[in-house]
């Protein structure tokens, strides 16, 4: 499965006061179906409604939709990094609409900070699943799609992510069920190959991480 990121720039701020508290909010499209981004990418509403749901009923309803400030090098969500909670994603068309409170972490000061500013900040999804190219120059993007996270918070969103593009989402990720992680499949291959060996040393670990990093 790969890494796949969207960016949306056309998000608001609002502050809504609950008693004598203020709470940041971020709000706007979340997610987009039915259209070709600029990623040159399409998600079937049927596709993205579906996980659109499963993902408020284990994540939103829960309390434990994070996200995180800039741009994560993978697919999971980093608590050290979190900046805000998604509160709602409701489906207005073809938009997914989104809410989310902005966290009294130290991320989610830096984000406040930013916001009060004035600095220009966008929000961009993140998930996991298979692209079919298709014969119009565009991808689409397949059922087995999973988010991540509805909403990472992210500068000048109508900058091409080239480091990211570049790095990550070339590259196939797969769940160790066992360490309860996602890991480039080809490290993986690599590091069970040598384990059936039995050549796993220190040494070879650090072989493995170093080629990894050079061939990204």
């Amino acid at each position: 499965m790969k890494l796949i990121k969207e960016e949306i720039e056309s998000v608001e701020f609002i502050t809504e006061t609950v008693g004598k508290v203020k709470k940041l909010y971020i709000k706007g499209p979340f997610l987009q179906a039915e259209c070709v981004n600029r990623n040159k990418r399409r998600y079937p509403m049927h596709i993205l409604e579906k996980e659109v749901t499963r993902y408020s009923e284990l994540y939103i309803d829960k309390g434990r939709a994070l996200g995180e400030l800039g741009h994560p090098t993978g697919p999971t969500v980093n608590l050290d990094r979190v900046s805000h909670k998604i509160v709602e994603l409701c489906r207005e068309g073809n938009n997914f609409i989104g809410k989310a409170q902005i966290l009294s972490t130290p991320m989610g000061k830096i984000a406040e900070s930013l916001i009060k500013e004035g600095v220009c900040l966008g929000v961009s999804s993140r998930g996991l699943g298979s692209l079919r190219p298709t014969r119009d120059g565009y991808s689409e993007v397949g059922g087995d799609f999973m988010l991540a996270t509805a909403a990472d918070i992210v500068a000048d969103p109508s900058a091409p992510d080239a480091f990211v593009q570049g790095i990550m989402e070339d590259k196939e990720w797969i769940y160790d069920a066992s360490k309860k992680t996602w890991m480039v499949e080809s490290v993986k291959n690599i590091i069970e190959r040598d384990v059936q060996q039995r050549r796993l040393t220190e040494q070879r670990k650090l072989e493995h991480f170093e080629n990894f990093l050079n061939n990204l």
